[in-house]
């Protein structure tokens, strides 16, 4: 008798059987449920982003490797006292932006900043923020356009977000607050610009989910910029973006990250 090979899938770089991503999915989802259970009874609110906000936007269903939890940066020493004391293994992964809680070789992710300090959560995040279920508990989850705003900025070699944002233009365009995504995207306006130049690239027939006030807007500065003089620092913005494939520009081109000047 012929032996059926067994399918493998990869799982966090290793390739494992079907049958024990299956399993290990499964454990995780019970991680996962048992975690927002002790959330939804703790004082601290959170919000809830990642793979399961994009799933209540979009339809789009992934793999949890992680659970995201969303807090203010006064907030997540709470969530990790109160997780502690139910058990969990906590850390300060990074002082700036992140913390995690683990379990059984699966962990949860608080966020209260991105990696390059720009979309710190605050109290009007949790005004915008859409209520849910997920594993039928209650939640709030992080609004698409804190989402975008977050996901816009991820473009490193090892993880680029641009589609995760084309999808939810795609299938949540219609309902997106726009002026408010606008405003959160206003400082880097380029990015919005550009992230919009490619969903019409991706899905031509779609173009008009983008509303043509925005893409004026942003197509009048886009060509008002050559009205006005050069930076006259050398200034590169890349870190911003991808926090490693710059390291030339600064190290050796003399381009300046950020730029103080002393009066």
């Amino acid at each position: 008798m012929k032996k059926i090979k067994e399918e493998k899938v990869v799982v966090n770089g290793n390739k494992v059987s079907t049958k024990t991503a299956t399993n290990n999915q499964e454990i995780a989802n019970d991680f996962y449920k048992q975690t927002l259970t002790l959330l939804k009874d703790s004082p601290t609110p959170y919000l809830l982003g990642g793979g399961y906000a994009m799933y209540e936007y979009t339809g789009i269903v992934r793999d949890m490797k992680d659970l995201d939890i969303f807090c203010k940066p006064s907030e997540y020493q709470y969530h990790l006292k109160y997780l502690n004391d139910k058990g969990y293994q906590t850390e300060i992964t990074d002082a700036r932006w992140l913390a995690k809680v683990f379990q059984n070789g699966y962990y949860i992710d608080i966020i209260f900043d991105t990696v390059n300090n720009i979309c710190t959560v605050d109290d009007s995040w949790y005004e915008h923020a859409v209520k849910g279920k997920v594993f039928g508990i209650p939640v709030k989850f992080l609004a698409p356009e804190e989402l975008i705003w977050c996901k816009i900025y991820v473009q490193n070699r090892e993880r680029y977000d641009g589609a995760d944002v084309n999808h939810l233009f795609l299938k949540y365009g219609h309902k997106l607050d726009w002026k408010r995504l606008f405003r959160r995207m206003d400082q880097h306006w380029q990015l919005l610009f550009s992230q919009i130049i490619n969903f019409q690239f991706v899905y031509p027939a779609d173009r008009d989910i983008i509303p043509r006030w925005l893409f004026d807007e942003l197509m009048q500065r886009a060509q008002h910029q050559y009205e006005l003089p050069a930076s006259v620092e050398k200034v590169c913005r890349g870190p911003i973006i991808d926090q490693t494939q710059y390291k030339t520009d600064i190290t050796e081109w003399e381009y300046k990250v950020v730029t103080i000047k002393t009066i």
